[in-house]
């Protein structure tokens, strides 16, 4: 059995398998990790270390997406 934790992103509930790093749940919401930026818990986390940072149940999670236009 796989445990489960709650991370909200932008205010909304999401349920997520434990142990999941930043970059597995941008991969898992089918977002681009070079056209986004991440806030957790109120702190930037840098692109560098996506693949390094473990969410944690209950974390708030901010993402702002870049949008080209001309």
């Amino acid at each position: 059995m796989v445990s489960k934790m709650n991370v909200f992103i932008n205010g909304e509930p999401h349920c997520f398998a434990k142990g999941l790093s930043v970059s597995a749940m941008l991969k898992e919401l089918r977002l681009i990790p070079e056209k986004v930026a991440i806030e957790r818990n109120l702190q930037i986390v840098p692109r560098s270390l996506f693949s390094q940072t473990e969410l944690q149940d209950g974390d708030h999670i901010e993402i702002v997406r870049f949008i080209g236009g001309g």
